[in-house]
């Protein structure tokens, strides 16, 4: 693992799999102080969109902050979190909501970071210059923005699912003119299942295409100067900043969140959106107008359950031969933690080291902490 660069898309457990990952390292023999590599770590996007939050919001900053101190100390090198938009979008937020709420998460956390008494640029994620410059940092590399940019799932269509290609062909050219550092194309079948072979191929052959033979990738700003473009960008940071005011009266994005202030609109837009597809005042090809009667079906992937079957046995053997009374042992310890100020990550990985599960470990913390139940949305 000290050769590697690894990046794990993990949010509510990702102190425990992050754990798991350093644990193999030093079984391995590789200093952490060398490690490099990424985890999501973006719980307030859990709550807002995806929906898979384990521990109630402040419980849950409480392990993101523990993993910033926890790196700044022992893995240097480590991306402690990637704030994300995209499933705010996919969720059927606008793109100003998308654009709003993920730059106001990102602030939520660098503040959560300073509360706990870490310096800005030992952890701060890497914000948009103006937003980061409120924090005063020292080091201007805090006031970078590094992007990676996804095509979207949300625009793709079970219907007629060729014109996806289209689809994502587009959204791909649109992110390389914006500066995108990083791309990921959806594949045609994004809205049916986990994608073929085939169908992923023909999703990174888009972007090699767009690469290599479009020309867009010889200029550094392509549509720099646009008159339109400058006039939305600055109609989109008016009502970004907007939104900001709105979730910093309410005390932040956290109290936004316990509100259910960030869901409420984003659920409104997407009512708003299908109402349009279903008037037919928005026009989705292939869905609700130039729809073919008899469309061509794609193969679909169907996962192989054996995999999951053999797993469970091996962790049904891994129970049996370990020392139980090391792992109660260690679990105590970590519940200890929780309930004190102490760093959780160091009972965890020794959890880990006794070879306690995910789950385990998720538990104890439950015991603790409890488990979210979100505000109605009425």
């Amino acid at each position: 693992l000290g050769d590697i660069t690894t990046s794990m898309t993990i949010n509510s457990p990702a102190a425990m799999i992050f754990a798991m990952y350093l644990v193999v390292a030093e079984k391995q023999g590789a200093s952490w102080r060398t490690l490099s590599g990424t985890i999501q770590n973006d719980i307030l996007k859990e709550f807002i969109a995806q929906k898979e939050y384990i521990y109630p919001p402040r419980e849950s900053m409480r392990l993101i902050t523990d993993i910033f101190a926890f790196c700044s100390k022992e893995v240097p090198k480590w991306n402690t979190i990637s704030v994300s938009g995209y499933h705010i979008r996919e969720a059927g937020s606008t793109s100003l909501q998308e654009l709003a709420f993920t730059l106001r998460d990102g602030i939520e956390y660098v503040q959560y970071g300073i509360d706990a008494g870490l310096d800005v640029d030992d952890f701060a994620p890497r914000l948009s210059a103006r937003l980061m410059k409120r924090f005063n940092p020292k080091d201007e590399r805090s006031l970078m923005l590094r992007t990676h940019c996804q095509t979207s799932g949300w625009s793709l269509s079970a219907q007629d699912v060729f014109n996806n290609v289209t689809r994502t062909a587009i959204e791909a050219m649109a992110a390389t003119q914006g500066g995108t550092q990083s791309l990921h194309t959806n594949s045609l079948d994004e809205a049916l299942a986990l994608p073929t072979a085939e169908a992923a191929t023909l999703a990174l052959r888009t972007q090699q295409i767009i690469a290599h033979e479009s020309g867009v990738t010889n200029l550094v700003d392509p549509l720099g100067g646009s008159y339109f473009l400058e006039k939305l960008t600055r109609d989109m940071e008016r009502e970004a900043n907007r939104y900001f005011d709105v979730i910093d009266r309410m005390g932040g994005m956290v109290e936004a969140i316990e509100q259910g202030y960030p869901q409420k609109e984003i659920a409104e837009a997407s009512y708003r959106f299908q109402q349009s597809v279903e008037k037919r005042e928005k026009v989705i090809v292939g869905v609700n107008d130039y729809v073919q009667e008899d469309e061509e079906r794609v193969p679909i992937l169907y996962i192989d359950e054996t995999t999951a079957a053999r797993q469970i046995e091996r962790l049904g053997d891994l129970r049996r031969t370990r020392d139980n009374d090391k792992v109660r042992r260690a679990l105590d310890a970590l519940r200890d933690t929780a309930r004190g100020r102490g760093n959780t990550m160091y009972p965890l990985l020794d959890a880990v080291r006794a070879y306690a599960t995910v789950g385990e470990m998720c538990d104890a913390l439950r015991d603790v902490w409890g488990e979210y139940e979100e505000v109605p949305l009425i």
